[in-house]
Order: structure tokens, then sequence, then C-alpha cells
């Protein structure tokens, strides 16, 4: 009994360490290869080149939105099937992990491509910490 207990225990572990894992590769996924336009768009120098007109001005944000909408919703995914795999609740907060992901991405993006405060390793190091910390928020509690 106590080795099934430990057995089922040790699977657990690997499947929480597999997600976090997957939660990494998805990152690299939505932030490297399906950016596509918005890589760009997300510039405001790209804006101020291609369409320069005034009523563009404001367009890269909605870039920036939309990229971070993305990436937060791909990072977050894997962790949410994983509730819903073990039988248990969506909680509520969790929506407020996926606005607070999708906000810090949208500010560190805009701090990287328009600001120029940071570099890249600086971006992608806040990036994985917030992959981490939502790791440890919705996938280690159970």
């Amino acid at each position: 009994m106590i080795e099934q207990i430990l057995e089922h225990a040790n699977r657990l572990q690997k499947m929480k360490m597999l997600i976090l894992l997957t939660m990494i590769f998805f990152h690299i996924v939505d932030d490297y290869y399906l950016q596509g336009w918005l890589a760009s768009g997300k510039q405001r120098s790209w804006w101020k080149k291609n369409a320069p007109d005034k009523i563009y001005q404001y367009d890269y944000l909605m870039a920036l939105f939309m990229h971070s909408f993305s990436w937060a919703f791909m990072v977050m995914l894997p962790a949410i099937v994983y509730v819903i795999a073990n039988s248990r609740d969506l909680k509520v907060w969790y929506l407020l992990v996926f606005i607070s992901n999708l906000t810090i991405h949208f500010v560190t993006d805009n701090a990287k491509a328009n600001l120029k405060l940071i570099n890249l390793i600086q971006d992608q190091s806040i990036h994985l910490g917030q992959i981490v910390i939502t790791w440890i928020l919705i996938v280690s509690e159970l």
C-alpha cells in the first residue's frame, strides 16, 4: 500500500515537471515562432516608418496587446489542462493570474521593443520568471 502511494506521488511529480517544461516550450513557440508580423507591429518605429499618419500612432499598442494575450494563453494552457484533467475546479483567481501574465508581458515587451530599457536576456528572464510563478501558483498546489 505504501509503495503504491509513493509510486503515485512519484508519477505526480514527474507530471508536474512535464507541465513546467511544456509551459517553457510553449513560451518559446509563442515568443519566437508564432509572433510573425506582431514582432514588427508591436514596435512603434515600424508604424512611424510604414504608417506615419497620426491615426496609426498608437496601433503598436494593439499589436503588443494581441501578442501578450496569445503568450499568456499559450503559457497557461498546459497548467489549466492539468487542473481540468485532475478533476479540479477552475478558480476565479486563475483569471487574475492570466491578466497579470498578460500585463507583465505587455509592459516587458514594450520596455524592450520601444523604450529600449531592457535587453533580450532581461526580457526572457522576466518571462521565464512569470512561467515559474504561474506553475507554482496553479500546478504545484495540486
